[in-house]
């Protein structure tokens, strides 16, 4: 359960030999090699706590093995307790996790005589502490045990109290996993019930779209013990369009892409309640002045948790037996499984297929599992968010497919694809490793037929849903949110745009106001530009393919087109003046109007 690190056993058997015979009276004879270091090993032990020996220690080995044993004292009293008797140096250090561990833990081990042993993790510096010397004492086991006839009985020696320890007394190591797997399970039930409460809502409003229910994903909001959802999306497909738009289209509506541009809109409304110069409003705003940066930040307390009832479509999805090598001839061998991947139309594509159409008529866009492995690195909110906010990112990412046995795909493609990546990026940015688990489902993966092509879309603050066809981009006709006769989507990038505005008008951003076209507006957020740069010349270099981009004519054009456009696609939908208010203690929730749009005309 423990991943380990440091050095390997010999030299620690070497280290703990050695300690015994520093305690040794100078004794004559030749020079023994490490390869015959034992011989003779216990007439140095039995030399050391010889009777009348100035040197001999106060507490016997076999005496504080013992008491550990017997659940009298733990790891940490134990290795303080020996290196006093043994006299060796001892220190408890904090270090990283190791590579393969997924979530957010503490990391120790212990270091004897310069001497790195295994690396204990835990959700606490105390338990991660015990770990490490629970790890370094089980090392050191199987020699203290060979020497157990060199030891003396208790009754040769005057035996002090325990030496007292800073350390304060801890739970033994099985209740200590035990709890973390308790924590562990808790999270990963009241997940999946949250977003099955909200889904439940929203299909029991609007019935005759429950077959979009089984692509569904959703970011959660948690705050202490409480879990929210606060964006949903479904859908399984790209459009059909060709990419020259004019910024009405939505062209991957994928669940978790959708879910991801409803958290967006979540965002942007809470920017503008923090920006609102109303005391009310900024409070119930989730976001707080950094105290690192000029830019804002979550509040303490508050993560973010990604649902999702499928497996995204991509590497995730790569053979169990395939191993993490993309430069070997095996990877290649299997069809480049762990490379990035595009999708089109539906269908998905390693980057190095042979079978993908490059007709300039389709879409192409990554698939879902590089986009969350690009949002692990650069956050969730995307450029222009960037402006205003810290990246933001998933802490633990939840499977509801039933029909997936093992996550081993999903955290190789996330996680070990991006390892090391985080010493190249610029402040802020890194690489964070989420804990990904299987839980339960929250909805038949079956959609209907009529509905095959259709995703929904929700965000907290939404009177109602939004259905999108995936295939044409666009609002159907029976949506039960629709922005007008044209049909765009609340989560078009014209849509996104006129928010953008509306946020960088309250925070007094004349720079970003001053800005001609939605491309310089990106790549004026310069360290996400960089961040999304090194990311992928990272990934080309590791081999696993070349990140393509959508270029969209309309990415150019001046922004008074863009708000000609965005006027008529009811964007004011769940801004403060309209939404329901999110606060952050506990459930209290109410439905707060305000003049402050009209205020602000």
């Amino acid at each position: 359960m423990y991943p380990t690190g440091g050095s390997f056993r010999g030299s620690r058997g070497t280290c703990i030999e050695q300690m015994l015979k520093k305690n040794s009276p100078p004794t004559s004879g030749p020079t023994r090699s490490p390869s015959n270091m034992n011989v003779g090993f216990d007439q140095q032990v039995k030399s050391t706590f010889k009777p009348g020996h100035d040197g001999r220690p106060k507490v016997s080995p076999k005496i504080l093995i013992e008491r550990y044993k017997n659940g009298e004292t733990n790891a940490i009293s134990l290795l303080h307790q020996l290196a006093q008797t043994l006299q060796f140096h001892l220190e408890m250090k904090e270090t990283v996790a190791p590579a393969n561990t997924t979530g957010l833990y503490f990391a120790f081990c212990a270091v004897i005589n310069g001497v790195q042993y295994k690396t204990g993790i835990g959700v606490t510096k105390k338990e991660a502490r015990l770990n490490a010397a629970e790890l370094a004492f089980q090392d050191l086991l199987p020699t203290l045990e060979s020497l157990k006839s060199a030891l003396p009985e208790a009754s040769s020696l005057d035996v002090p109290a325990p030496l007292p320890v800073k350390e304060e007394p801890a739970i033994s190591d099985i209740h200590a996993r035990r709890a973390m797997l308790e924590r562990k399970a808790f999270v990963n039930l009241q997940i999946p019930h949250a977003v099955r409460d909200q889904l439940t809502k929203l299909m029991n409003s609007h019935p005759e779209f429950s077959g979009c229910a089984g692509t569904t994903a959703a970011f959660i909001l948690q705050t202490s013990n409480e879990y929210e959802v606060v964006a949903l999306g479904t859908g399984n497909f790209n459009t059909k369009e060709s990419i020259s738009s004019n910024g009405r289209i939505v062209h991957d509506s994928h669940a978790v892409v959708t879910a991801r541009r409803s958290l967006m809109r979540f965002l942007y409304r809470h920017l503008l309640m923090f920006f609102s110069k109303n005391a009310s409003l900024t409070e119930k705003s989730i976001f707080q002045q950094s105290s690192s940066s000029s830019f804002l930040s979550l509040k303490s307390g508050v993560t973010l948790h990604l649902y999702v009832n499928q497996l995204p479509k991509g590497a995730a999805q790569i053979p169990s037996k395939l191993r993490l090598n993309p430069l070997s001839m095996s990877a290649w061998q299997v069809n480049n499984e762990i490379s990035l991947h595009l999708s089109v139309e539906g269908k998905v594509f390693s980057v190095f297929s042979s079978l993908l159409d490059h007709s300039n008529s389709k879409v192409v866009s990554m698939s879902t599992t590089d986009k969350i492995t690009q949002w692990q690195v650069l956050g969730y909110q995307g450029a222009l968010l960037s402006h205003f906010i810290e990246p933001i990112y998933v802490h633990s990412i939840l499977i509801g497919d039933s029909d997936c046995s093992e996550i081993r795909g999903m955290e190789m493609s996330v996680s070990q694809r991006v390892e090391g990546i985080t010493s190249n990026l610029p402040m802020f940015y890194c690489m964070m490793r989420p804990h990904i688990s299987l839980v339960p489902s929250v909805a038949s993966s079956r959609a209907g037929g009529n509905q095959l092509t259709y995703g929904i879309n929700w965000s907290e603050g939404d009177s109602s849903l939004e259905v999108v066809d995936g295939l044409e981009g666009k609002t159907i006709e029976d949506s039960p949110f629709k922005s007008g006769s044209a049909l765009a989507s609340r989560l078009c990038k014209a849509a996104m745009m006129h928010r953008f505005r509306l946020v960088a008008k309250e925070a007094q951003r004349t720079d970003l106001l001053a800005t001609s076209t939605y491309r310089e507006a990106k790549m004026m957020a310069k360290p996400y530009q960089e961040a999304k740069n090194v990311l992928r010349a990272y990934l080309l270099q590791k081999g696993f393919g070349s990140w393509q981009d959508k270029v969209l004519h309309w990415e150019g054009k001046p922004f008074f087109q863009q708000e000609e456009i965005s006027g008529r696609i009811g964007l004011i939908e769940g801004h403060p003046s309209t939404m329901t208010g999110w606060r952050m203690r506990g459930k209290e929730k109410q439905r707060n109007t305000t003049d402050y749009e009209r205020d602000r005309k």
